[in-house]
């Protein structure tokens, strides 16, 4: 991919993606990691098999689940936080008050009520795409996102498709 021209994404494909991120960080930060022990009694049941020569250890199995994904929950996070920190001003109050927060709000008490001055439904949707598009570029660094499903298709391949339907 050349660098020195910026992809240009489908707004609604990359709004949904991003929002997803951040609903899965919000879910993260909210819902505590619940740790797995070893079952210590086994019920009794016939085997009628050789052996597989399968060895497994389910206290190996469970130790390292109850690291990893504490882990990789945190690492989530940290790259949510690291991306939204290098966003504008406005940019970065927007993400943080609507999507970011334990108690959800929505967007006309964000653009009417937290922005001062308040700005227009129109102003906040351009700052909301803005950061949108910059937040899916620096994932796609990250190797969080993939960029190729919210590139935006050409118009003639679009009018092919409608006209391939009817």
């Amino acid at each position: 991919m050349n660098i020195s021209v910026l992809p240009e994404l489908d707004r609604r494909r990359t709004q949904v993606a991003i929002e997803g991120m951040l609903e899965k960080y919000r879910i993260f930060k909210t819902v505590t990691f619940e740790a797995k022990e070893a079952g210590t009694t086994y019920s009794y049941i016939e085997r009628f098999h050789g052996p597989t020569n399968k060895i497994t250890d389910q206290t190996a199995s469970i130790a390292t689940h109850n690291v990893d994904v504490p882990a990789a929950r945190i690492a989530y996070c940290t790259y949510i936080d690291s991306v939204v920190e290098r966003l504008d001003t406005r940019e970065q109050q927007l993400i943080r008050e609507r999507y970011l927060r334990r108690d959800e709000m929505y967007d006309y008490t964000i653009y009417n009520h937290v922005f001062d001055p308040p700005v227009s439904k129109d102003t906040y949707v351009k700052i909301r795409s803005r950061a949108f598009y910059k937040m899916a570029l620096a994932f796609m660094d990250l190797n969080l996102l993939s960029i190729s499903s919210l590139l935006k298709t050409s118009t003639s391949t679009h009018q092919q498709e409608i006209g391939s339907a009817f």
